[in-house]
């Protein structure tokens, strides 16, 4: 799975709650969760991403409530990836589940509006800038399977849950 996009950049401990307000959570409109995605931390951000666009943080991306609908808003935006120096588990799982890719790099150091280039099957970020490439570990093929089936209920309509 190769994806390329521009990284809009963001900093450590970014909770649920600043990726999608809990007073959105209400409804499963994904249009209206889009809208609203990271306006508290950045009011602009869903005017200046395009689909594809890859969203970039420090540590502890995720944290805060289990609320699935933090993954659902950003996949919802069109981000296509998120890089992160570390993610709380909880959000991990929650966007393998609903197909959003992760892709985590402990001593980025990226720069807002970088074009990157990201390899999930072999875990390679390319700053296409500059060339500079940055190793993650691979996304396991059960992983990238999910993903390919743009979520785990998907996944598992089509090949069960013995796969796993």
């Amino acid at each position: 799975m190769n994806l390329k996009g521009f990284a809009h950049v963001y900093g450590d401990n970014v909770d649920t709650d600043r990726i999608i307000p809990g007073k959105y959570t209400k409804t499963l409109d994904l249009s209206n969760l889009a809208e609203h995605v990271l306006e508290d931390l950045d009011p602009e951000f869903i005017h200046k991403i395009k689909d594809g666009d890859i969203l970039v943080a420090g540590e502890n991306f995720g944290c805060g409530s289990s609320r699935e609908q933090a993954p659902l808003a950003i996949k919802a935006a069109g981000i296509s990836v998120v890089v992160a120096k570390s993610f709380a588990r909880i959000f991990y799982r929650n966007a393998i589940n609903i197909g959003l890719p992760l892709i985590e790099l402990p001593d980025h150091s990226i720069r807002d509006h970088t074009e990157l280039s990201i390899n999930l099957k072999e875990g390679i970020v390319i700053e296409t800038d500059t060339d500079q490439v940055h190793h993650s570990n691979p996304m396991p093929p059960v992983m990238i399977d999910i993903l390919n089936h743009d979520g785990l209920v998907n996944y598992l309509k089509v090949n069960g849950d013995y796969h796993l």
